[in-house]
């Protein structure tokens, strides 16, 4: 179904106990609305999540995840973004986009990345369901004609779920028309030798790091493209963290 629609809608893939515990960590830095269009200016994100709070980690390596990234993807990929998102009542719709479109390769193409969006409310028509747009990760680098934003899928889930999409498909945020925020988180990967969208190395202390499990730790850049992309003095840069 991701191959041939560009994405696919996975219920039940955390517990109501993980949801809570990201709501309520999450919750103090959820301050402030966006500074641009894209952002959106009545939408509220959390950047350097694992500096914050480790309540994300379990979205970050989910097996279930895990396991579709290693089918598409080289070993040692990695986590480009992670953040926490609060769409609030009264957001436009967000422009559209996809998720490989930094990368100036022509398209149709492999993707690059892949993305999910996480349900920590129920996602509706009404509060900002994510919209995507059924094959679009077909298209070549401009959509073939006026886009007919009317064909666009609403990830309609309930929370818990989340929807999981190709890099090269496009997509956008819903409009929030309730008086409710719609709270959600996004997991963003990438090609081991591609360059993620958050600056890891500098974003998230090492200390926060040696806290994390190998496979985050992985994902979050300490380890390498075989045989020499992202090395430390030569060497495998998960040795920073036995110091």
């Amino acid at each position: 179904e991701v191959h041939e629609n560009g994405y696919v809608i996975i219920p039940d893939m955390i517990s109501q106990e993980v949801v809570e515990n990201i709501r309520r960590e999450s919750a103090p830095y959820l301050a402030y609305d966006g500074r641009t269009e894209f952002e959106g200016y009545k939408t509220r994100r959390i950047y350097s999540v694992i500096e914050k709070t480790f309540s994300c980690n379990p979205l970050v390596e989910h097996p279930l995840v895990m396991a579709l990234l290693d089918r598409l993807f080289q070993p040692n990929y990695l986590l480009s973004q992670l953040q926490v998102i609060n769409v609030m009542p009264g957001e436009v719709r967000q422009p559209l986009h996809h998720d490989d479109g930094f990368y100036p390769i022509a398209r149709p193409r492999k993707p690059f990345g892949a993305a999910l969006i996480w349900a920590l409310d129920d996602f509706t028509d009404e509060n900002g369901a994510t919209l995507v747009y059924p094959k679009s990760h077909l298209w070549g680098d401009v959509p073939p004609g006026e886009i007919d934003v009317s064909k666009m899928v609403p990830a309609v889930m309930p929370s818990g779920s989340a929807v999981f999409f190709l890099g090269t498909t496009w997509h956008c945020a819903g409009a929030n028309t309730t008086d409710k925020p719609r709270l959600a988180a996004t997991t963003q990967f990438c090609e081991p030798w591609a360059r993620q969208q958050e600056n890891y190395s500098l974003a998230i202390s090492r200390e926060r790091v040696k806290q994390c499990s190998e496979t985050v730790q992985s994902l979050l850049g300490y380890s390498m493209q075989f045989p020499f992309i992202g090395f430390v003095n030569g060497r495998d840069p998960k040795r920073l963290l036995e110091d």
